[in-house]
Formats: C-alpha cells, structure tokens, sequence
C-alpha cells in the first residue's frame, strides 16, 4: 500500500482537519484555549507544512477523557 493511499484512509470527511479557530468553536472555546492544550502537548495536532490542524477524533477525545460521570 503507497504512503497516499494510506493518508486517504486515515483522514476522511468523517474525521476532517480543523484550524484552530474551527477547533476552538467546536469546543466553544477560545483559541487560545486550543494553543494552549498544543503548547502543553495535551491534544494531538498534524503539521501541514508551516499550518497547525487538529483531528476532529482527537477534539472528542478531549472531552471524553475529561468527561465526569454523574452520581445518580
């Protein structure tokens, strides 16, 4: 399997790249909420050459590892 068509599998319509003012409005968030978690390497990002993109899978997983779940 050719290294372009792996990426095409990896990164579908369903899991799309965001900037990270898309991030930060997805989190309903500031950005720099979502500089601060890739400065601190608490979320996983992609380079794409001098442009900084986050995994919309990685964002969900944010959340769910900060999810606390209620005592009732």
């Amino acid at each position: 399997m050719t290294a372009h068509r792996m990426s095409e599998e990896r990164y579908s319509a369903s899991d799309p790249l965001l900037t990270v003012a898309q991030a930060g409005e997805y989190l309903g968030t500031g950005e720099r909420f979502i500089r601060r978690l890739i400065t601190e390497r608490r979320i996983a990002f992609v380079k794409v050459g001098k442009y900084v993109r986050l995994e919309r899978s990685a964002l969900d997983a944010l959340v769910d590892k900060g999810r606390i779940p209620s005592q009732r």
